[in-house]
């Protein structure tokens, strides 16, 4: 079967991000789940954290997915809470990096990108070069690019070129599909990555 239409698949993308958003709240209070399932010193932990994210105005329900996720997984106890760790110290540094008032889905995007290979200069740089815009999209789409295997000064140079050419979120995700589609046919990363973001640019305004 062949993939769906583009718009379909960024109205799917959409409609995913939209229900996460309308789940956010609830799985804010959700901690209290885990009791049940975690042992107690773990428990306590995972709460102390979720506190902890909470005093410094960070998201929660990330660190309560982390916990779940590893859960399901049937992950360690002591696995799942420094998981949970990482995760916190991560959003941490992206707060830093992306400014105070970054919204909850930029610093789970920025966390992210963390995890996936980047540096708080990054982020601090892209945030820069997009200026008035959100970096949501953008962030999501570096981290995918650093999982894929494009070199970490690569992905970087090129979102930063397309941040500062005033791309639009979908052009951001018309870039990381092209380059996908490049990887699977068998192209290097890399030279995937630098191809496709300077055909990009060409076509900006």
């Amino acid at each position: 079967m062949p993939p769906p239409p583009y718009a379909l698949r960024m109205f799917l993308v959409c409609l995913g991000l939209c229900a996460l958003a309308a789940t956010a709240g609830a799985q804010q209070s959700d901690v209290t789940a885990l009791r049940d399932r975690m042992d107690a010193a773990s428990y306590r932990v995972m709460l102390a954290l979720v506190d902890s994210a909470r005093a410094a105005g960070l998201p929660t329900a990330p660190l309560i997915s982390k916990a779940q996720e590893g859960l399901l997984k049937r992950a360690a106890p002591g696995a799942i809470v420094a998981a949970s760790q990482g995760l916190l110290t991560r959003l941490r540094v992206a707060r830093e990096a992306l400014g105070l008032a970054a919204l909850p889905a930029e610093l789970e995007a920025g966390a992210s990108a963390l995890r996936a290979g980047a540096v708080a200069r990054n982020l601090v740089d892209l945030r820069a070069n997009r200026a008035g815009q959100g970096v949501t999209v953008p962030l999501v789409v570096f981290a995918d690019l650093l999982a894929r295997g494009v070199p970490k000064d690569t992905a970087a140079r090129a979102l930063q070129a397309m941040a500062a050419a005033n791309a639009t979120d979908a052009a951001f995700n018309a870039l990381r599909l092209s380059i996908e589609r490049d990887i699977s046919g068998g192209m290097l990363p890399a030279t995937a990555a630098g191809m496709r973001y300077r055909a990009m640019l060409g076509r900006q305004p």
